[in-house]
């Protein structure tokens, strides 16, 4: 009988300070896809903390940025647009990683994120992005690191 290559992995996810041993005994085809599964799953972005912590570890990148961003304040936001709002808001985010060229690990957070987000958002009756205020990148990372916060503590992500 031939022994399975048993095999050491890190897995650790961007803004994440532990990396994650896992051993894996194998046929070396299924290698590949079970590794490829566990950095998916295990690097999704679950809730908007995640999102939080990526946003804030970039933060400084991009608040080089000059655009002029569409940002609902809080108060804008009714209640049942909030998630259409939080789509407008990784839309502009997109374009400023983009416009910045940032690649790393927290700009693939936040496009998992906005990915998953897609699926989720549905517009009937919510005003459209452009209906919002052009606001610098300052502002426009406080407001939504604010509508973050609150959903976050009403438990929607």
């Amino acid at each position: 009988m031939t022994r399975l290559p048993v095999n050491c992995v890190q897995l650790s996810c961007p803004g994440d300070q532990r990396a994650k041993s896992v051993q894996f005994q194998f046929h070396s085809s299924l290698w590949f896809l079970v590794l490829s599964f566990l950095s998916l799953s295990s690097c999704a972005v679950e809730d908007t903390t995640d999102l939080r912590m990526c946003i804030t570890n970039l933060r400084n990148t991009i608040e080089k940025s000059d655009a002029m961003l569409y940002s609902p304040s809080i108060d804008d936001i009714e209640e049942n647009c909030e998630n259409v709002s939080l789509k407008c808001y990784m839309l502009e985010l997109e374009m400023v990683l983009d416009e910045e060229e940032v690649y790393d690990g927290n700009a693939s957070c936040i496009l998992a994120f906005k990915e998953r987000l897609d699926s989720n958002s549905h517009t009937g009756g919510c005003p459209p992005c452009e209906a919002y205020s052009l606001q610098n990148i300052t502002i426009f990372l406080d407001r939504l690191i604010t509508l973050l916060e609150k959903l976050t503590a009403r438990g929607n992500h």
